[in-house]
């Protein structure tokens, strides 16, 4: 805790004349962000609105959204944070560079991103566990260089937070509020142990500093609530049937709408969202108004759309929620709902002046392809297609080996390949040069590329890039074994298995460019003068100085 700020400030949605910071402080407060005029780096007079905003309070947490506008577009403005008009941000005598906000111009977009990311020490007794956190590596590595190097924006894809796999700390928090010998034991309960947990991870020092300085976009995979989340309509019922559940689903959700997902809106979505109204008109505390929100959102998936898009210069992102909004009843399985489907191809058609389009989904949609056949064939197997007796060791399956990409969902594997190539094959000035599936979960980063019906050499280039873990690494074992099932193993049985259910051959066809790496590390995919290239680096800590090195690179 930093004086009157527990949590932040984190720099989210950022365009080309506003942004929004996002912090948690320790009591009701006024929070205020840059005064009425500003100096704009190189000199540049920079005249903005200043951002000053009350706290919200939330089962006894306060936070605030403090929105800046006026900004001049292109330029970097540092900034303070005050909370009832004494400094708290940045903290006297920091060794890191005053944080800023750098608004959207035109030039090239430089995107950093990927996914798991566990929140343990950075010592030698967890390093040897976990590695390098590769988020730390890169926020010391930006610290010491000049502001150009930093990245325009982080994609954080899954698993910010691990609620089932909790550290020591974190445990200990827990065993001061409840037994754990008690279900859900060292797991996440409630909403006041998320509130811990997101602290845990984001109070180091230099990722503190980084998130404070580099807009951040985030999406929930499934360790944010529970490992399997949604997998299907069995393990929904299992988890129903837990007296814990209720509690942790709750509190779960309610915590990433407000420690991740209000960060993703823009001004106008920020205005037009239900669920902020309501907790701002709360007046005292607004924990039953977010709970219920929470508790309805899970029961009735398309009642809320967790998707978003955001436009970066030249770039368009749109983020895919690919957790929470699946529609599991076994004759029509959909990895979103209807009409969150109808939101994301709306989204990803409009693409006049969009020269790169990056699909952001935590679950990547081209595996390898012997593994895709697998989820296939055990998809069409758990829905009975060697009958009852199968389809139970079917699920079984399922949930042992996380058997529930996009594969494992068809209806919706098809469709998005029917709309890429819709898109990747349209008119000169509204077809992107390159559109990118930005994934993370399985642990092993790699880029593949898709061959889709009527591709040459004019049409868009298609790709598959996965970046992870961040801090999460697989054991020796686990990646030999990971490594041959996922292309070696499965490159044979899945697609036997596949023929034998009479799965469909897939209506494209993609194969793996470069990887697998089992590296921690993050990947960058920056677009400059016409070209765009992504390489993945791993991270290096040697007391307070970093250094990052590339480990695998794809020109796209």
């Amino acid at each position: 805790m930093t004086g009157s700020l527990v949590l932040g400030p984190l720099l989210r949605h950022v365009d080309r004349t506003s942004a929004l910071i996002w912090v948690e402080t320790a009591r009701p407060a006024t929070v205020r962000v840059l005064d009425a005029t500003a100096q704009a780096s190189g000199g540049l007079a920079s005249d903005h609105a200043a951002g000053d905003s009350y706290t919200f309070t939330v089962h006894g947490h306060h936070y605030a959204l403090v929105a800046v506008d006026g900004l001049e577009p292109g330029t970097s403005t540092p900034y303070a944070v005050e909370v009832d008009g004494e400094s708290a941000w940045p903290e006297p005598g920091s060794p890191f560079p005053p944080p800023v906000i750098r608004t959207r111009g035109d030039g090239g977009v430089r995107l950093t991103f990927g996914s798991c990311r566990m929140s343990v020490p950075h010592d030698a007794k967890h390093d040897r566990v976990y590695g390098t956190d590769a988020l730390r590596a890169l926020a010391l590595a930006l610290a010491a260089a000049d502001e150009s190097a930093r990245p325009d924006a982080l994609v954080l894809l899954g698993d910010q937070v691990y609620a089932d796999e909790t550290s020591d700390a974190m445990r200990e928090f827990i065993a001061g509020r409840r037994d754990v010998a008690e279900p859900p034991g060292a797991e996440v309960a409630d909403f006041e142990e998320y509130a811990h947990l997101y602290q845990l991870a984001w109070t180091d020092p230099a990722v503190r500093w980084l998130l404070s300085t580099v807009p951040a976009a985030m999406i929930f995979d499934d360790h944010d609530i529970r490992d399997d989340w949604n997998t299907s309509q069995a393990w929904r019922a299992t988890m129903a049937g837990q007296s814990w559940w209720r509690r942790r689903i709750t509190g779960g959700l309610a915590a990433y709408w407000l420690y991740q997902h209000v960060g993703n809106l823009s001004p106008s979505e920020r205005a037009a969202d239900p669920v902020l109204a309501r907790v701002l008109a709360a007046g005292g505390d607004a924990g039953e108004v977010l709970d219920e929100f929470a508790r309805r959102a899970d029961q009735d998936p398309a009642s809320y759309r967790w998707s978003f898009s955001r436009d970066l210069g030249p770039a368009r992102l749109v983020m895919i929620d690919s957790r929470c909004g699946r529609v599991l009843d076994p004759r029509r399985r959909r990895i979103v709902d209807d009409a969150e489907w109808d939101w994301i191809a709306e989204q990803v058609r409009d693409t006049e002046h969009v020269e790169h389009l990056f699909l952001g989904t935590s679950l990547p949609y081209l595996l390898p392809r012997g593994l895709h056949d697998l989820e296939a064939w055990n998809e069409a197997t758990a829905g009975g297609a060697w009958g009852g007796r199968f389809a139970r060791a079917a699920e079984s399956l399922r949930q042992a080996i996380d058997l529930e990409h996009w594969a494992a969902f068809d209806r919706s594997f098809d469709a998005m390949a029917s709309l890429v190539t819709e898109v990747a094959t349209g008119p000169d000035g509204r077809r992107p040069h390159t559109v990118s599936f930005l994934s993370g979960d399985v642990h092993y980063s790699y880029a593949a590329r898709l061959a889709y019906p009527g591709r040459t050499p004019r049409t868009s280039r298609v790709y598959q890039l996965v970046c992870s873990p961040v801090r999460n690494p697989l054991s020796r074992t686990l990646r030999y074994l990971n490594g041959a099932a996922a292309f070696a193993v499965a490159r044979v049985a899945g697609t036997a298995l596949a023929r034998l259910a009479r799965v469909p051959k897939p209506s494209v066809r993609w194969s793996i460019e470069a990887g697998p790496r089992f590296d921690n590390a993050l990947a960058t995919l920056e677009l400059t003068d016409g070209s765009a290239r992504v390489r993945w680096e791993t991270g290096r800590v040697d007391g307070d100085t970093a250094t990052m090195s590339e480990v695998l690179s794809v020109t796209l």
